[in-house]
């Protein structure tokens, strides 16, 4: 049988010769090259000078001078309701040089005559629009109370909250005497050999406690959290006695809101982050009220005070009583502890105008900021709903003596 596939050297051979037999093609000219111009010496632009960083813009003058026509709402305040405080502001002021003049004159000034107690700001002080160093002139007003806890001197039964006195390693630093520019500035902790170090936070109190230090107990936890938030008030005693609780010292780690944390974690919104909202909270999540609690490393300690008359509230920390609803805290960096302040704000969750001359006579480690105050609401449950309330924006207007000015 015979295969009809040439073998391979043939093929190559034909291959071969019919590439001989082909013919090639001239070539084709090619075009000429254009050659571009004589380029001249490419000219260099001159050398720009560095970009100068920009500076900040200078923070606005925190007090800002006016009239008296321009804080609204002053002609229909009852100055009345404001004497008493103010006068008490004097008994802490009174030795100061820009202080001797008014308050001197603030002793022949009838209490009963709104009119003259006008005529006798509008003499003496000169009102001051109070400005963050951004420029803004309104800021956040909150509102505190003087709460009442049940407790009992010893330990048993519903009374397992301890609040504690000043521990005997917690030491203070005033760094205005080491740094003069410091001032009101101080360092808290404890001493672990020739080192300062910082003191136990909340959580450390609640895991090792603070043995012997026990003031009282008390029989809710969350309610010995707000009373530190407080600052004071007062414990009803299993035996029927009454006492007040003073603040007399801190931990030295920041304030940090509870309330705050909880709308970040998205557990509450904003409007809903109220003392009421935030108590409800735990309600409903027990099992991680300390979790919540320790959000917060600031931890309060205090002291005990007499109870002479009910109707007279607690001290704040210019060291005079506070007035109910004509006394607030503020920021001592930035108003001066003691000076009269004319506030405009709204009523608690409300848009009600609230403008009132009221006095500068607390702190607070939450009340931080120029354009910022605590407002005291008193003493008893409707003091407690509109503090746990109250979070409104509103102006101050800070009323200094003239020979400041």
């Amino acid at each position: 049988m015979f295969s009809t596939r040439r073998s391979v050297p043939a093929l190559l051979t034909l291959v071969a010769l019919l590439a001989a037999c082909t013919t090639t093609p001239p070539p084709q000219p090619q075009p000429p090259i254009k050659l571009p111009p004589p380029v001249g010496p490419v000219p260099v632009p001159p050398a720009q000078p560095p970009a100068q960083p920009q500076q900040p813009p200078p923070p606005a003058p925190l007090f800002t001078p006016v009239t008296f026509d321009a804080l609204p709402g002053w002609q229909q305040d009852d100055l009345r309701q404001a004497w008493p405080a103010f006068q008490a502001s004097c008994r802490a002021l009174a030795a100061k040089p820009d202080w001797k003049a008014p308050c001197a004159a603030g002793k022949s000034v009838d209490p009963d005559d709104g009119t003259a107690i006008r005529q006798f700001f509008e003499t003496y002080f000169v009102p001051n629009l109070v400005r963050a160093p951004d420029g803004a002139d309104a800021g956040l007003i909150t509102g505190y109370y003087e709460p009442m806890l049940r407790g009992a001197r010893k330990r048993g039964g519903a009374y397992q909250t301890p609040l504690y006195k000043v521990p005997d390693d917690l030491i203070t630093v005033d760094l205005a005497s080491v740094y003069p520019s410091l001032k009101g500035m101080r360092l808290r902790g404890r001493l672990v050999g020739k080192t300062v170090v910082p003191y136990a936070t909340r959580a450390d109190i609640e895991r090792a406690r603070i043995p012997g230090k026990e003031l009282v107990w008390v029989d809710d936890p969350v309610e010995a959290f707000f009373l530190e938030v407080q600052g004071s008030g007062r414990v009803q005693l299993d035996d029927g006695d009454t006492v007040r609780i003073a603040y007399a010292d801190q931990n030295g780690h920041p304030y940090k809101a509870i309330g705050r944390w909880l709308i970040d974690q998205g557990e509450l919104k904003p409007a809903e982050a109220t003392a009421q909202g935030i108590k409800a909270w735990i309600a409903a999540h027990p099992e991680r009220r300390q979790e919540l609690l320790n959000v917060n490393p600031s931890y309060v300690f205090f002291r005990e005070e007499r109870l002479p008359d009910p109707n007279v509230g607690p001290k704040g920390a210019l060291g005079v009583p506070l007035t109910p609803t004509r006394s607030v805290a503020i920021d001592p960096a930035f108003i001066p502890l003691g000076a009269p302040l004319f506030l405009s704000t709204t009523e608690p969750a409300g848009d009600v105008p609230l403008q009132r001359l009221v006095m500068a006579q607390d702190t607070g480690g939450a009340i931080k900021g120029a354009v910022r105050a605590d407002f005291f609401f008193g003493f008893g449950g409707q003091a407690a709903d509109n503090a746990g309330r109250m979070k409104q924006r509103g102006q101050i207007w800070a009323l200094l003596p003239r020979s400041t000015q």
